[in-house]
């Protein structure tokens, strides 16, 4: 069989399938590319006319069994074939940490501007998961040091093999904390995507988001207790001019309420995404009381 009527056929299974697609694609045909692609070695950045190939018998037998594992137990493509692209880089991804999907990624790529009015020399990925929010940001910044953060050591390990399959090891460091608690110094950016969601919500979350560390999702106070704690600790950390990128998605609308005296800057998305606020080091002093 030729590479598109295979992918044809896999997006047809996956269209029939009670699947859902929200850990980097959003639709049956993408996910069955980024499969195809991924078990078959090939530059995710080739167009499909681009690959004229056919299938030898043993790679369709071979991915069909990926096939088989993401529709009978529903899991992730990104898991089943341990590598992922964010912000345009390829990164390891298994099941120590959430498969990177941030619209934080736009930002990256953007350089932030405009909400910094100069290149950060001293950034810290906090809750950094597999590191790729501040991998990317290394990537961007060739001449930044970016910390990479998070209580869980497991993931720490997934995120040093990052840093190694980018050869950042001399720019970019991991340190286990929980949140500041053994960091030091001022950075010139925060960036945080924490655990946001309340049990309730995980609870009724589709069957894929299962398969993730549950540490890296669900936090108390409906999902808040994380964020407010960043919000009350971040100015100690930053620069004067510093900034805080921090991700809450869906849980925007509930910190607004939460903050109601606070004017909260929610950034905006070309590609999709919600639930980023960006304060600088001075908001964060004025309205300290309110992040109680």
């Amino acid at each position: 069989m030729d590479l598109i009527s295979y992918i044809n056929n896999v997006s047809s299974q996956f269209e029939s399938a009670e699947l859902f697609f929200g850990h980097g694609t959003d639709n049956a045909f993408d996910e069955a590319v980024f499969l195809v692609y991924g078990m078959l070695g090939l530059n995710f950045y080739y167009e499909l006319d681009e690959v004229n190939r056919e299938l030898k018998e043993s790679e369709i037998s071979m991915i069909n069994e990926k096939v088989r594992q993401r529709i009978e137990k529903h899991e992730p493509v990104a898991y089943l074939l341990k590598q992922t692209l964010f912000a345009g880089l390829n990164f390891n991804c298994d099941e120590r940490a959430l498969i990177p999907r941030s619209p934080i990624a736009e930002l990256i790529l953007n350089g932030f501007h405009p909400l910094l009015s100069s290149t950060p020399k001293r950034v810290l990925d906090l809750c950094t998961g597999s590191g790729c929010i501040g991998i990317a940001i290394a990537n961007q910044f060739n001449e930044c040091d970016v910390d990479l953060a998070d209580i869980d050591e497991s993931a720490l390990e997934l995120a040093s093999s990052n840093v190694v399959l980018h050869g950042f090891g001399n720019r970019v460091a991991t340190f286990q904390s929980d949140l500041f608690e053994n960091l030091e110094g001022l950075y010139d950016l925060i960036v945080c995507n924490p655990p946001y969601i309340s049990t309730y919500e995980y609870e009724n979350l589709p069957e894929e988001y299962m398969a993730e560390p549950v540490l890296g999702l669900v936090g108390e106070e409906r999902g808040l207790a994380i964020p407010l704690r960043v919000l009350r600790e971040a100015a100690k950390y930053l620069q004067p001019a510093g900034l805080l990128i921090l991700e809450v998605g869906f849980s925007n609308e509930l910190l607004s309420q939460r903050l109601a005296g606070v004017p909260i800057r929610w950034l905006e998305f070309e590609n999709g995404g919600e639930g980023v606020l960006a304060m600088d080091s001075g908001e964060l002093q004025q309205y300290s009381g309110e992040f109680n």
